[in-house]
């Protein structure tokens, strides 16, 4: 007979194991503590095995009948459902290690080091804020051109056209250090430019100071008590 909840509920612990069968090799196993956790029994090669499917209330009958009849088709088609679970698992974990933003952390470690404080943390904050929520969790090596572009005119929607230009900068430097430690193959970031998917602004040439107002410049500059290097670039551009 199909468990129920009602079943299921009313079994209690024991001085031994219970295995509650549901068929078709799927059943629940109540252990002397109380947990309630369910359990697959199959062959394959003529080995038999038994594939854990979670515990109840977690995992209600129904998903646990649904989990095992996935592993059953699984089987049926010549793969090993534990096998198959395992490489999963694998590559999901490989797939974490090699995202984007792992790798970028990799990247900004070994950069920042010749870099200022307020730099390596202002270019952080950057990733954080504009290109881990776009392609942060992607496989480096499985990152396209159109997530970037459509990454950088995300941004720049907002307005913030230097900052779309300097994230497509900043993955691109990421990839580049992601092939040069194995980790990609290819630098999607070098099939873009700015100016081909970002719109421009329009250059402003202010006229030039006339021989009248020159004094008065330079009682503003003589009045400026700022940083030296506006003041030098004040005087290179006279």
């Amino acid at each position: 007979m199909p468990l129920t909840d009602t079943a299921v509920k009313k079994t209690k612990p024991s001085a031994s194991p219970v295995k509650l069968s549901d068929g078709k090799g799927l059943y629940l196993l109540v252990t002397e503590k109380g947990s309630k956790l369910w359990r697959w029994k199959y062959r394959v090669d003529g080995k038999e095995k038994v594939m854990a499917l979670g515990a109840y209330p977690d995992v209600s009958i129904a998903q646990a009948r649904d989990a095992m009849a996935n592993a059953r088709k699984l089987l049926a088609s010549g793969s090993d459902p534990m096998i198959k679970r395992k490489a999963d698992k694998l590559a999901r974990q490989q797939s974490a290690e090699n995202s984007f933003a792992a790798v970028a952390r990799l990247w900004w470690e070994h950069w920042k080091t010749t870099r200022s404080d307020n730099h390596t943390v202002y270019v952080w904050r950057r990733l954080e804020a504009d290109i881990f929520p776009a392609i942060g969790t992607r496989p480096v090596n499985a990152i396209e051109a159109s997530e970037l572009v459509a990454m950088v005119k995300a941004i720049a929607a907002r307005g913030a056209l230097d900052i779309a230009k300097r994230a497509l900068q900043t993955t691109g430097q990421v990839f580049r250090y992601a092939i040069a430690h194995g980790l990609a193959q290819r630098n999607p970031a070098i099939d873009i430019r700015p100016s081909d998917i970002l719109p421009t602004r329009k250059r402003v040439n202010y006229a030039r100071l006339g021989t009248k107002e020159l004094p008065e410049l330079l009682r503003h500059m003589e009045a400026y008590h700022g940083l030296p290097p506006v003041s030098r670039t004040v005087c290179l551009a006279l």
